[in-house]
């Protein structure tokens, strides 16, 4: 009996030194009091809450909420449960710093956290599947698209709990390979991911979800990242819309029933007042997220030469072009209607400048600096992004990566509130960010 004893509390030892050994190292992420350490990509307040050491998540906007800082290897840690069959959440890792074009999510990779609600589906599971997103790679290693060079990791197992029971996650990140645990048994891996170095998030999408004991242990870095294994680095952009109301922007009586807060989406139906931000701007950055709405149709649209006059033929007719047209409308800088960026179907293009390359007292470089250098828009109904800087009288205007705007405009207002066009027809916005400049 004694004998037995012995060897049950030997055995007990050995358990307990190697739990105590697997926590080495580990960390809290969240501390159960508040959010201290996380940052809030383009949610509301409302959407994170704390309650008896439980990190709350309402579900709405979809968005994220990230880590401060980034990781390259590591474990993670984390405890969920989904408060309404079929919720829907997920953690990122190796994440930027701010959404993607047109989408209210991260690059990087997503481990998914979904309420085992659905029917079966070929495409994806409830048991913690792990996938890229918008524009991240990596190779599933289970599941039935290994062999395939780019695409979703499956789980070998279901083993998730539906809700309202709590579920434990293990993530190993290291070296641009990836595996979960579910509830205590590895089910998911993939390899070769980029980037490979990023920001943690949790995601906001729908679901109610609440998240407990999270904790993150680094471990050595590889020491061999290339420049594209590393995710975008925080650029100090912080968010104008938050996805339920329009905090930051002087909403009134003009807006109401026009401008519609529709998650993670700013709608416009295009009749009501132009929308102004509560603040007014000096120095800044600017990301700004734009698409049609409108069926577009065929349209005669005129042409404007790099000098920034009007093409004409040889009676002195303006020269028109056929464009798929639908719509009009612009953004606003310090204040002005003249400092307009507009968004438009003409041919040269959106970011054209229509006040400073129409006012003939300007320098004949700066009319000319006020044309796209480049028509960068993409096909109706897809979204578009704006990268605004203003700096003093300089603008710089890069669309979808493109650029199309470098012009020093004489007399420029130095500071004022940045505004999106009436223009009478419907248009979305998203993904709303500015970064002031010292």
């Amino acid at each position: 009996m004694r004998s037995q004893y012995a060897a049950a509390t030997t055995l007990l030892l050995i358990c307990s030194t190697a739990i105590a050994a697997d926590d080495e190292g580990f960390r809290p992420l969240f501390n159960g009091k508040d959010l201290s350490g996380w940052v809030d990509v383009n949610t509301a307040p409302s959407t994170w809450t704390i309650k008896d050491g439980m990190l709350i998540c309402s579900g709405k906007p979809i968005g994220e909420l990230r880590t401060d800082r980034m990781y390259e290897n590591f474990i993670l840690e984390a405890e969920w449960r989904h408060m309404k069959p079929g919720g829907n959440a997920g953690i990122f890792v190796w994440a930027d710093d701010i959404t993607a074009r047109g989408q209210p999510f991260i690059r990087g990779i997503e481990v998914q956290v979904l309420d085992n609600a659905y029917g079966k589906s070929n495409w994806f599971t409830t048991h913690g599947d792990i996938f890229p997103i918008h524009g991240a790679k990596m190779r599933p290693l289970t599941g039935h698209n290994v062999g395939k060079p780019n695409g979703r990791a499956f789980p070998t197992e279901h083993r998730s709990n539906p809700s309202p029971k709590w579920n434990h996650y293990r993530i190993v990140c290291k070296d641009g390979t990836i595996s979960l645990s579910v509830n205590g048994k590895e089910v998911t891996r993939g390899a070769d991911a980029v980037p490979r170095k990023g920001y943690i998030c949790l995601e906001s999408e729908g679901g109610i979800v609440h998240w407990r004991n999270i904790k993150v242990k680094e471990l050595p870095p590889s020491g061999k990242l290339k420049p594209e294994h590393v995710a975008i680095k925080d650029r100090g952009f912080k968010s104008l819309y938050n996805g339920v109301d329009f905090t930051n922007w002087k909403f009134g009586d003009g807006h109401r029933g026009h401008w519609h807060a529709k998650d993670w989406v700013m709608d416009f139906d295009g009749k009501g007042d132009t929308l102004w931000t509560e603040k007014e701007y000096e120095d800044f950055e600017l990301i700004v997220d734009w698409r049609w709405v409108n069926k577009p149709k065929k349209q005669m649209e005129p042409i404007i030469l790099p000098s920034g006059d009007y093409a004409v033929d040889t009676d002195g007719k303006q020269k028109k072009a056929e464009v798929l047209d639908a719509g009009d409308s612009g953004i606003f800088l310090r204040g002005s209607g003249k400092y307009q960026l507009n968004i438009w179907c003409w041919p040269c293009g959106s970011g054209e400048m229509w006040g400073i390359r129409g006012d003939k007292r300007m320098p004949p470089a700066v009319r000319a600096g006020a044309v796209p250098k480049v028509r960068a828009d993409r096909p109706i109904g897809q979204w578009n992004r704006f990268h605004i800087r203003c700096v003093g009288e300089r603008v710089v205007v890069h669309l979808n990566d493109k650029l199309v705007i470098d012009n020093t405009i004489p007399g420029m207002k130095l500071k004022g509130a940045i505004g999106l066009q009436k223009h009478g027809d419907p248009i979305q916005f998203a993904n709303i960010y500015i970064k002031e400049l010292k």
